[in-house]
């Protein structure tokens, strides 16, 4: 069965080091995605698209400049798409996720643990779960490689991107006979 994302309960955050002393936090605002599940509800195949110029890190100088090709290219690749290739048992009440993750046009293999919710009627009658991601990606495998050597020793932007998801899916209703 097909479940989808629901975008009004779903996050797609991520951090990276700035100036090696702080750093910067964004997300993005749009993006889309389905989740099979088997007959007890647990994920077996999953499938996001992230609209690149939806990302906001709330300063608009550096949204756009993210969204240039220095980084995004937005206009030449205005989506970031994942894929799974295999979801997996890990850690106990864990899913071990791989999949291949295109950004700029280049597909790269990444693989993450997800903490899945249980599954759950809403208020409203609807079937509902939630997982929760975190993990890292080096931004220079996608060829993200925009960067500024500082005066004193390393750089503007760190390497390494961290990222938080926060999903919840809900099964598509019954349809009356």
């Amino acid at each position: 069965m097909t479940w989808s994302i629901d975008p009004t309960h779903t996050s797609i955050e991520f951090s990276v080091r700035h100036l090696g002393i702080s750093t910067v936090r964004g997300r993005f605002r749009q993006f889309s995605g389905t989740v099979e599940v088997d007959a007890a509800g647990r994920p077996t195949a999953l499938e996001a698209r992230i609209d690149a110029a939806s990302i906001d890190t709330g300063v608009e100088q550096r949204d756009a400049h993210l969204r240039s090709p220095d980084f995004f290219d937005a206009e030449r690749h205005p989506e970031l798409h994942f894929r799974s290739t295999a979801v997996t048992a890990a850690r106990e009440g864990k899913l071990r996720v791989t999949g291949d993750l295109t950004i700029r046009g280049q597909t790269r293999p990444v693989s993450f643990e997800v903490e899945l919710s249980a599954v759950m009627k809403d208020p409203w009658g609807n079937t509902r779960a939630a997982a929760s991601a975190t993990g890292l990606l080096d931004r220079r495998d996608w060829g993200l490689t925009w960067n500024q050597a500082l005066e004193f020793g390393g750089w503007v932007v760190g390497d390494t991107i961290r990222f938080a998801i926060e999903v919840e899916a809900v099964a598509p209703q019954a349809v009356a006979a």
